[in-house]
């Protein structure tokens, strides 16, 4: 792997990443989802994110999202399709994305830059490849929406979730379920702590003090809990292989025409920090614009 396609992938997704991300942050999601039928917040993520894919089963939800407790998921799925429906849901999705981008960025909403950068970032997003990757293909089948700020959304939301889906499969390739994923993610630094991923992701202490017990066994984690060599290079294993399969795009790019999209998402990404926007750190690991 040339060291230039993880630089520029990484880049990349701390860039798009909050712009897709704002949906999970913003305070207008209550209500929307609630008009929806949909009770909770954690069946509103489980279901809105979920939504492209169909009524889909709380197994399929809990393999494709990786790290979540199977328990906390079938708390949400099925029962959302019984108050709900993808359909709607999905609308629902796409009403909270808009409220929020029209709060957050204000009168640039309509601005030419978002126009250009939604032109640019969907001819990216388009021209990726779908096998195996489930979030992805799903989301690309929905219709494109027309308003440019919106279209630049779910081309974010496109790309998030293409990067997604070979984060999952780089964590499978190197044998690590998502409880384990969690562990050594903040083993290595990720920036939260246990009793907000045990808050935010539904496992148990039991259950993550087996988790801590099995990487250990394995020789990733020490006695202290720390990632011991062994352990530090397999995340930066998982790491770059996630790079590298979400790079090619990125430096097939011509960098007159990448950086300017690079300026243009970094600009309104800015814009989505607050403390009705998006905080840092957080709990889903979406990081400051870099």
């Amino acid at each position: 792997m040339q060291p230039v396609t993880a630089t520029l992938a990484r880049r990349a997704w701390t860039l798009f990443e909050p712009i897709h991300a704002i949906v999970y942050f913003a305070p207008e999601a209550g209500e929307h989802y609630k008009g929806a039928g949909l009770r909770g917040g954690w069946m509103a993520y489980f279901a809105s994110r979920s939504a492209p894919m169909g009524a889909v089963t709380p197994g399929l939800v809990t393999a494709v999202f990786h790290n979540f407790q199977p328990e906390m998921v079938a708390r949400a799925i099925p029962d959302a399709w019984h108050f709900s429906s993808p359909e709607r849901v999905l609308t629902a999705r796409t009403a909270v994305a808009d409220s929020a981008l029209r709060r957050l960025w204000g009168d640039a909403v309509g601005s030419g830059d978002v126009a250009e950068a939604a032109s640019a970032a969907m001819a990216v997003a388009r021209g990726l490849r779908g096998d195996g990757r489930p979030l992805y293909t799903a989301t690309a089948a929905l219709d494109e929406p027309e308003a440019p700020h919106l279209k630049l959304w779910h081309a974010c939301t496109l790309l998030r979730e293409h990067r997604f889906d070979g984060h999952i499969a780089a964590l499978t390739a190197h044998d690590l379920d998502g409880l384990e994923s969690l562990v050594t993610a903040l083993a290595s630094g990720s920036g939260t702590d246990v009793a907000t991923i045990l808050r935010f992701r539904g496992w148990t202490e039991e259950e993550w003090d087996q988790g801590v017990e099995r990487l250990r066994h394995r020789g990733i984690l020490d006695a202290a809990g720390g990632l011991t060599d062994q352990g530090r290079a397999l995340r930066s294993a998982v790491e770059e292989m996630t790079d590298r399969l979400a790079g090619d795009v990125w430096e097939a790019m011509d960098e007159t025409a990448r950086e300017p999209l690079f300026a243009r998402l970094r600009q309104f990404s800015t814009l989505l920090e607050g403390r009705d926007g998006i905080r840092y750190p957080n709990p889903i690991g979406v990081s400051r614009p870099a």
